[in-house]
């Protein structure tokens, strides 16, 4: 969903349950870190704020938003994660660099969320300028590092719930 239909940061807490259990992986890109860090401070705060275990959070920094996927594959095979964050910004730019690396990202961290089994957030902003970014990274449209963990929780969960429910899905 758009973030000028629906604020990044907004989320339902009563869908989430103890997380103290689980062990996350959080990877930063660098490059923007003006944006990113802001994205890492949402994301890493709302782990805490819904009772992660500080001990069980693993964070990589890698140099840009193409060095992601690796730099998730890397933090995967030195600790047992249950999920992974990976938060980047790729700022549109005179060339059409940001489509391939954008594509690139999103691809790599799909196919390792599925080889691996372990679910890859792709907690990227991809936006036409930096003023979009600053106001997706705690800015009016919320926060996209909040929206990274709050979707890590939710997949993190998803392995412990047995079935959906019928009211779960609005049935």
């Amino acid at each position: 969903m758009a973030s000028s239909i629906k604020n990044l940061s907004t989320y339902d807490d009563n869908e989430i349950k103890d997380i103290s259990k689980y062990s996350f992986g959080i990877v930063v890109s660098d490059w923007n870190k003006d944006i990113t860090h802001k994205l890492f401070e949402g994301c890493y705060d709302t782990l805490l704020l819904h009772q992660a275990n500080n001990e069980k959070i693993h964070i990589y920094q890698v140099p840009g938003a193409f060095e992601l996927p690796a730099g998730s594959k890397l933090l995967m095979s030195k600790y047992k994660l249950d999920v992974v964050i990976c938060l980047g910004c790729v700022i549109k730019g005179d060339t059409m660099h940001d489509e391939y690396i954008n594509n690139a990202v999103a691809q790599g961290l799909m196919n390792l969320s599925v080889i691996s089994g372990k679910p890859q957030i792709f907690g990227v902003l991809t936006t036409m300028n930096l003023q979009q970014a600053i106001d997706r990274a705690g800015g009016i449209h919320g926060n996209k590092g909040v929206e990274a963990a709050y979707t890590a929780i939710r997949m993190a969960q998803l392995k412990d719930d047995a079935t959906l429910t019928k009211n779960s899905i609005g049935f």
